[in-house]
């Protein structure tokens, strides 16, 4: 019993040690581990970049306008920006109140005009039987009076001058009579020419009227996805204006809409003037989609603006910048114009160049450092930066690939 009360106590002794000498290893380990986040001097290509921001565009679209001569456009229904429709939907509702009571008022005058011109026919009509009755009687007495002056061989001489004059008297009737129909048909003529152009005016009118309340409403010209445009007249002084939406007045032309062919697409991007010198054409570029952060896409600088314009969308004052256009060849199902990315210009590549993360580099008096591990310690080691490019610094000498590097500075407490 003895023997083995004493055995017992060797092996708690025993444990005790193991268990007390993991527990010294383990916080020894942990007092010895850095405690920041780190990163690995690398010897790699070293890319300066410019970084703009952009957008996707169609180079080719379908563009919806509102009318030319419809009158005030305000907007009833419109859809909604980035909804996909076929050909023939109705995009834009304009207010027709008041072209259609226009046309209600063109269409009675119209049938004014058809019933004044059926009332001058039917009294020309019967003016013109009237005079030719006259004149047939006219023929009628002349041919009479002619049979009564054929007798003067066995009438008296006073008998036959009557005769004479009676028939005299009766082909001026008939000449009277004759130019009686003529005027007649003539005055009748031009009454009916009077009126028809007022019933061509007329239905001129109603057509007219009848084009504007067909051009009020706009519908697709083809299928595809609607990009509403920006509506300028209806934005604040200082404030970004917005797409066109229901209640907003259109100008007579405008274009309310486009339908953007999606498989001709680019990204129109504009870079400020100190950065204008450095961008060149068929510089390869790396655009980031906002909408499709799942993947990046390569591209090229095709065109450079000559000139720099106002960029209404950069704040007051308005910064003066170039604008950009960046083929994108790459095709993607999930892009749209409208769809903001964000680009990045290669201007130039350094071969194996000694790269590491920005956030490594501290700045202490006037000098650029960094803290490289030195087992369970960090050393304060000065560097020369040579570039910058968004979060990569090329590093001219100081350190050496491999080495680990602190994210954060060890010598500050929190």
């Amino acid at each position: 019993m003895v023997r083995w009360l004493r055995q017992k106590k060797y092996w708690v002794a025993a444990a005790i040690v193991i268990i007390a000498g993991t527990i010294f290893g383990t916080i020894r380990l942990a007092h010895s581990a850095p405690k920041f986040p780190m990163a690995v001097v690398q010897q790699k290509e070293f890319v300066d970049y410019v970084e703009v921001r952009g957008a996707v565009k169609a180079l080719k679209s379908t563009v919806v306008t509102a009318p030319a001569d419809s009158g005030d456009l305000q907007i009833l229904n419109i859809v909604t920006n980035g909804v996909k429709v076929k050909k023939g939907d109705v995009i834009v509702e304009f207010d027709a109140t008041t072209v259609k009571h226009n046309l209600a008022l063109n269409q009675s005058a119209l049938k004014s005009a058809d019933a004044s011109i059926q009332q001058s026919r039917a009294a020309s009509k019967l003016k013109e039987e009237q005079d030719l009755t006259d004149v047939m009687k006219a023929r009628f007495d002349v041919e009479t009076a002619r049979m009564e002056t054929r007798k003067q061989e066995i009438i008296s001489a006073i008998e036959g001058a009557e005769a004479k004059l009676k028939l005299a008297d009766t082909e001026q009737k008939l000449v009277e009579a004759e130019a009686k129909l003529k005027a007649d048909r003539t005055a009748a003529a031009a009454d009916l020419a009077s009126k028809q152009r007022t019933h061509d005016q007329a239905e001129f009118q109603v057509k007219q009227a009848e084009r504007q309340l067909a051009s009020l409403t706009l519908r697709s010209p083809s299928d595809g996805l609607v990009d509403l445009q920006v509506n300028w007249q209806n934005s604040a002084p200082m404030q970004t204006p917005g797409p066109f939406k229901p209640g907003d007045h259109a100008w007579p032309g405008a274009t309310i809409a486009e339908l953007p062919d999606t498989s001709s697409l680019q990204i129109t991007a504009r870079v400020e003037e100190a950065e204008r010198g450095r961008v060149q054409l068929g510089l390869s570029t790396t655009i980031r989609v906002d909408a499709v952060p799942d993947r990046s896409y390569n591209g090229k600088v095709e065109e450079i603006s000559t000139t720099a314009s106002p960029d209404f969308n950069g704040g007051w004052p308005f910064p003066k910048n170039f604008t950009l256009e960046i083929a994108l060849p790459e095709s993607d199902a999930r892009l749209t114009p409208g769809m903001g990315a964000i680009v990045r210009i290669a201007v130039d590549r350094v071969a194996q160049g000694i790269v590491i993360p920005t956030e490594a580099i501290f700045r202490k008096e006037g000098r650029s450092v960094v803290y490289v591990r030195r087992g369970s310690k960090f050393e304060e080691v000065a560097v020369e930066v040579a570039r910058r490019s968004g979060n990569d610094a090329l590093i001219a000498k100081g350190i050496h690939v491999g080495e680990q590097l602190a994210l954060k500075d060890p010598t500050q407490t929190e």
